[in-house]
């Protein structure tokens, strides 16, 4: 299992595919698996690393205050250990908070940036809604019971819970198969969205960015759409119809084929051959 020092923790990750490197980062409570439908798609033309951020997976979970600035410096540390100079970065919820951050503070190490269901700072209802999750996830004493009963209902639509209920427990099996977060590490992480507040650093994302929302996301609705796009100069902004939070799941083809388009469009490959 690769695993690297990467300041004060042990960094797990797995890295698949040929090409320009792509990292992936998880959301929350999710380990690098979380990305398994995007995988092997992405592999075909990129080096796809997937990290398992602080705090979850199979990567350390130290005790103290997590933020996604310090999830942000984790993933540069990160990359310098495994000697990675530039890469594409992408993230989901809390990995794309992480990956704002990271772009921000370390502009020279990130060739684009894919931010999915994101938002650059948490307000009342984004916080309500993770303090939620938080109380649940006491309750049960369960952070994988959680996520299937307090989160997966935000991420997919109620018409995929009917048109579809095998697909629907067959994600919730996949949760219950990956490396359980402790519950002190979920409420940490947890803490880190709730607090996120990156908003004053976009000026400084210099990355060609492509922002994407589920048309009927609750938690990361439209409302962070304007401020995200204005904020962000070099960016490009994508609804998918018929999606919550979770477009990835709930519209696979469609993600993985937009998505690519966009990465493919910024690689060095396509440019070149375009200049051709």
């Amino acid at each position: 299992m690769p695993t690297v020092r990467a300041g004060d923790i042990d960094v797990y990750y797995e890295t698949t595919g040929s090409g320009e490197p792509l990292l992936l980062i998880p959301y929350l409570a999710a380990d690098q698996a979380c990305y398994a439908f995007q995988v092997p798609e992405y592999a075909k033309h990129f080096t796809c690393i997937s990290v398992d951020l602080r705090g979850a997976g199979l990567t350390d979970k130290p005790a103290g205050t997590y933020t996604t600035e310090l999830f942000a410096d984790d993933i540069a540390r990160f990359m310098d250990a495994i000697k990675v100079e530039r890469a594409h970065i992408t993230g989901l919820s809390l990995g794309a908070a992480t990956g704002m951050w990271l772009a921000a503070k370390y502009p020279d190490r990130v060739l684009t940036l894919s931010l999915h269901s994101a938002w650059p700072k948490s307000d009342p209802y984004l916080r309500a809604a993770v303090g939620g999750w938080q109380l649940i996830a006491k309750a049960l004493d369960s952070v994988p019971e959680m996520v299937i009963k307090g989160i997966l209902p935000w991420c997919l639509t109620p018409e995929l819970y009917a048109a579809k209920p095998e697909y629907v427990d067959s994600l919730a099996a996949f949760v219950r198969s990956r490396p359980v977060q402790p519950l002190d590490a979920f409420m940490r992480q947890s803490a880190a969205v709730i607090a996120h507040d990156c908003l004053a650093q976009l000026s400084k994302i210099t990355a060609p960015t492509q922002i994407t929302f589920g048309r009927h996301d609750a938690v990361t609705s439209l409302r962070f759409a304007d401020p995200l796009n204005n904020g962000i100069k070099n960016s490009e902004l994508v609804i998918f119809e018929d999606c919550a939070h979770a477009p990835l799941y709930e519209k696979v083809d469609e993600f993985n084929q937009r998505t690519l388009a966009f990465l493919m469009a910024h690689s060095g490959r396509e440019v070149a051959a375009s200049r051709a």
